[in-house]
Formats: structure tokens, C-alpha cells, sequence
């Protein structure tokens, strides 16, 4: 789009007062005589200097004229002749294996049908529409009994460790697995948390560092933990179960889990435990795209009111139409079927 006039001039004045062309109280030309200097009308002229006023760049008086106003400028604006930007280069990413117009075509059904809906804001927890898929799929595809009453939604896995120190609290220990995701230490510790690394052996964090018992919340993924790709057995599932009794926590990152291969899905911790201890975590970064940041919470039913006291009042950070486009994805079956498909590519 070509600059309007009045713009120019504008610029064009400006940069004269910061690189000292014009110094302070100097008298500026005059409306007519900027006109004439730069084949512009007098009220383009006037409108230049409209905006220079509003900044506080020039001072008019009275039957005197326009004058250049005392300014405190850096050194850098000093020199400033004119504002130049050198663009950034495109990313060069290979994309997700995926099938994309149909989830673009998901996009089109969700904007045709929801339409004012779009535009309401989505509740603390999320939309009610996705936490209900959220609950249905699970249940479906997984075996999970999920109320959606404990459903959270959350943009992606680094926020979801934060919401988990923000109601668990800084006091208490954090024990992880080690090696684990970067990013899980990364976050606990940006958010004032201790961790602890608990050594991994070929089925998971080992029975003496289960024992060791000065951490109050277990971190774990135990279906085939980054980097080390261990999958915890059904005995130190348990073990991690038992390990939660005397009023602990765990954390289920069950990142990657969609992927099980062959038969049935390996059962959850959160399905496993009837004590009500373990906070049930995943997203759709790996089974979708990163790109899609959403992901989700399943808290025990101990945790909810307070989360509605400590977090209640934390705006969701997930975009609406995503969750209603997510939420329709999950509900029409074609998540299920793309994960199929994913999962035959693989043997």
C-alpha cells in the first residue's frame, strides 16, 4: 500500500528533528512553506505536523509558529536517519506425517457450524465441547474412565508442568526420571521447584530410589520415556502406585502412549490407581503436529477445588476455535482412524 503524504512528511520531519537537522526551540517552516518545499497542499502539511505535536516531537505557539520541543533522546536515536529492517529468513521444517485436508476440512465444518460460538470465551478448564471428546475418546480408545469434570486443557506440555507446581506447590520435592525430557527439569526449576533425578533401570526408576523417600511428587513416562525409550512394566507400574499411598503424588506424562504397539493399549497409571493419587498428563504434539498446542490434564478428584481456588481464576490458554476444531476432530472418529493408519506404517 503507498504511503499517504501526510505520512512521509511526517517521517520525514521526524527523522530531521532526531538526527539533529532540527535542534531544540528551533522554529520549524512554516505550513506554506512545507507545502511548497514538497509539492504538497497546506493541509497535508498541517496534518504532518498534527502528528508531530500529538508525539510531543514539536511545540506550537501562538501566532509564533511550530517549534522543536526539548527532547531526551538515546544516542542511537540521535544518529537515526531512517528505519530500515532486514526480514528473517523462512524456517525450513519437514512437516508431520498427516492428512491435512481433513483437518482443514474439519476447520470449514467447525466455522460453518459453530459460528457465534467461536467467539465466547472458552471457560478455565476449556470448552465443555472438548473436555466431553476428550472423556468420549479416551474411554473409546483407551479404556479410560475420565470424568470431564477433571478434564484441563492446556497449550502444550510445558504449560501443563506449570500448572502442576502452581497447585502442588514449590515446597515439595520433585523426583524425575533420569535421563528425562529436558524440558521437564527446565520447567520445575523456572518455576521454583526441587528435583531430584531418580536413576532409570531397563523397566523404570529403580526400587531404591523409590525408596529413598524425600520427594513428594513423581514425575514419570511410562510408556517408552525420552531418551531412554524404557517402557515400565506391570510390576513397577505398581510399584510406582504403591509408592503414592502415604499421601503423594504422581505425574503421568503419557506422551507418545497413542503409539503402542502390537495389540491393546498398555493400561495406565491412572487407570491403575484406585487411591485417587495420580495426575494424568498428555498432548497432541506428537500424535498430531507441535504445531497443535494443545494438550490436557486429568486431575484426581482430591485436586479440583483446589485448582478452582489457587488457578480458578487463569484464563484458559488454548484458542477457542481450536478446541471446538479438536473436539470435532476427536468426535467424528478421524483422530482414531489417523492414529491407525500411523500405527500400520510402523510394523
Amino acid at each position: 500500500m503507498k504511503e499517504k503524504k501526510y505520512v512521509f512528511l511526517y517521517r520525514e520531519l521526524k527523522n530531521k528533528i532526531l538526527s539533529g537537522q532540527y535542534t531544540t526551540n528551533q522554529k520549524l517552516p512554516s505550513k506554506r512553506v512545507l507545502a511548497d518545499r514538497y509539492g504538497v497542499s497546506v493541509i497535508t502539511a498541517e496534518k504532518a505536523l498534527f502528528l508531530l505535536i500529538e508525539e510531543g516531537y514539536v511545540t506550537p505557539k501562538e501566532k509564533s509558529g511550530y517549534f522543536v520541543s526539548a527532547l531526551e533522546l538515546l544516542p542511537t536515536e540521535k544518529a537515526a536517519q531512517s528505519a530500515t529492517i532486514t526480514l528473517l529468513p523462512e524456517e525450513s521444517q519437514t512437516a508431520p506425517q498427516f492428512e491435512y485436508d481433513l483437518w482443514f476440512k474439519t476447520v470449514r465444518k467447525v466455522l460453518l457450524e459453530q459460528g457465534k460460538r467461536l467467539f465466547i470465551q472458552s471457560p478455565n478448564k476449556g470448552t465443555v465441547a472438548l473436555r466431553n471428546a476428550l472423556s468420549q475418546y479416551l474411554l473409546r480408545y483407551r479404556g479410560m474412565v475420565a470424568d470431564p469434570r477433571r478434564i484441563i486443557i492446556g497449550s502444550g506440555s510445558e504449560q501443563l508442568y506449570e500448572t502442576v507446581v502452581k497447585l502442588l506447590g514449590r515446597t515439595v520435592t520433585y523426583g524425575i526420571e533420569n535421563p528425562s525430557y529436558e524440558k521437564i527439569e527446565a520447567v520445575y526449576k523456572a518455576e521454583g521447584a526441587s528435583v531430584k533425578k531418580l536413576p532409570m533401570g531397563k523397566d523404570g526408576i529403580t526400587r531404591q530410589a523409590l525408596r529413598t523417600n524425600d520427594f513428594g511428587v513423581l514425575h514419570v513416562t511410562p510408556f517408552q520415556s525420552y531418551p531412554s525409550g524404557v517402557t515400565a512394566s506391570a510390576a513397577k507400574r505398581y510399584e510406582y502406585i504403591k509408592w503414592a499411598k502415604n499421601e503423594k503424588f504422581i505425574v503421568e506424562d503419557d506422551f507418545n502412549s497413542e503409539f503402542f504397539l502390537p495389540g491393546t493399549p498398555i493400561e495406565s497409571l491412572f487407570s491403575m490407581d484406585q487411591n485417587q493419587r495420580v495426575i494424568y498428563m498428555n498432548t497432541f504434539s506428537k500424535s498430531i503436529s507441535p504445531a497443535i498446542r494443545i494438550g490436557y490434564l486429568i486431575l484426581p478428584e482430591a485436586l479440583l477445588s483446589r485448582y478452582d481456588e489457587l488457578l480458578g481464576n487463569f484464563s484458559c490458554t488454548v484458542p477457542v476455535l481450536d478446541q471446538y476444531i479438536l473436539a470435532e476432530f476427536l468426535q467424528s472418529g478421524n483422530f482414531e482412524r489417523h492414529l491407525n493408519r500411523i500405527r500400520r506404517n510402523m510394523k
